[in-house]
Formats: structure tokens, sequence, C-alpha cells
């Protein structure tokens, strides 16, 4: 029964990397990573109860959120195991210690092939979406990222994008302003949905120096089991 159990949370949960302190998993586009108003079961309490079986933990465990991924977003995660590792992480990612690569399908190529992004974004809360301005507005918070693009096929380009501050739908909503909305993305100007019902952006790549060893922690993340995916991975 125990096997039976841990093989079902393997099939269903992708772990990239475990050590005590932190387990870092492959997101897919269905899951939520914390709890929501949907009620849906998040990827925080798929990771408890993935632990629990493969350690045959009695009681509760422990399992912290360090960083979010939207709903429709793939790629990696990082949990935190232990409260000290949590408080640590959580410094580490206010402070811009861990350093994080995205990939992005988009279907028009980016004017320049490589640059700098730099926009002030205005979250609307009940739209739940991000507008860019160049200049300061109000309430607003500066974005900047970096992209790249690094792949092309028949009708998409694939970008690879370094964050410098994350904000709201940040990527999605700067790519968009660029005159390069990511496949899939109704809400920032794509002409038409995915079939899973995800975006095409991929968090690629993690690295940070681990908050407890003190070494180099350093996590790539397989792309989603789909053809142009699978395309841009091979041939990047």
């Amino acid at each position: 029964m125990y096997l039976c159990v841990f093989l079902f949370f393997e099939a269903i949960m992708t772990v990239l990397y475990e050590d005590n302190h932190i387990i870092i998993v492959n997101k897919t586009v269905s899951e939520i990573v914390q709890g929501d108003k949907t009620g849906d079961k998040p990827l925080s309490e798929i990771v408890k109860e993935w632990l629990k079986e493969k350690y045959n933990k009695p009681g509760n465990v422990f399992c912290g959120v360090t960083h979010r991924l939207d709903r429709p977003v793939s790629g990696i995660v990082v949990f935190a195991k232990t409260s000290k590792a949590l408080s640590r992480l959580n410094e580490m990612f206010k402070d811009k210690e861990v350093t994080k690569t995205y990939w992005a399908i988009v279907k028009n190529a980016p004017k320049i092939s490589e640059g700098t992004l730099v926009h002030y974004l205005v979250k609307n809360e009940k739209q739940n979406k991000s507008y860019a301005y160049e200049k300061e507005k109000p309430n607003s918070k500066k974005a900047i990222l970096h992209y790249k693009l690094i792949a092309k096929s028949d009708g998409y380009n694939l970008l690879e994008i370094d964050l410098e501050t994350g904000r709201h739908h940040q990527i999605r909503c700067q790519l968009s302003e660029m005159g390069c909305p990511i496949k899939g993305d109704l809400k920032y100007g794509a002409e038409r949905s995915n079939p899973d019902g995800g975006i095409s952006l991929h968090a690629r790549k993690i690295s940070f120096i681990h908050p407890v060893s003190k070494i180099e922690v350093e996590v790539e993340a397989p792309v989603p089991d789909d053809k142009l995916w699978k395309f841009f991975e091979n041939n990047e």
C-alpha cells in the first residue's frame, strides 16, 4: 500500500532537488503554489503529502512557501522543509540573492534580439492584471527584466528572461508591452489560448547559495511535454 501511494505521488510530481532543508519541484500549468479562493489543492499540500509518504512521518509535515508562480506558468518552485530554511530563503528572495531564469515562447520576434525592459507597473486588483507605463505613475512599481532571443521555429520565438525585479505578472505584462505577448496568454494579448489552458512561460533555471550548507545550488527544470517546447529545448 505504501509503495502504491508513493508511486502515485511520483507520477504527479517531479522533484528536481531535495536535501534536509529544501525541496525543489517542477510545477505544471494546472497547479497553484499556495491555497486560494478556488479551493483547489495547492502544490504545497501535495509536497507535504509526498514528504509524509516518502519518510513515513507521523503528524504534520513542514513545507514553507518561499515564492510563487502564476497558475498558468510552469517550472521551478522552491519549498522549505524547515523553518530555518524558510526564513533565510525569504530574506534571500527579498534581497535578490536568488537568480531566476525563465523561458517564454512568443509569436512576434522582438525588434532587438537582446535588451533590457524598464517599465512602471500598476496592478488592477479587480482585473488581476498589471499595466505597463514608461514613466512613473501613482501606485506604480518599477519593473526591470533582461531578455534574449535564443531560438526560432517556423512560427514562434524563444526568449530567455532574467528578472531583476519581481512584480505582479511582470514578464507577461512587459513582453506584451514590447509587442511580444506570450503564447496562450489571452489576458496580455495572445491571439488564442493553449490547449492545456496554460501559457508558454516556464521557470527554467534557479541558482542560489544554500541557506544552511552554503553550497551553490543550481537547478534546471525540463520543459512541459509539448512538441513546440521540446523543439526549443532541443534546439536552443
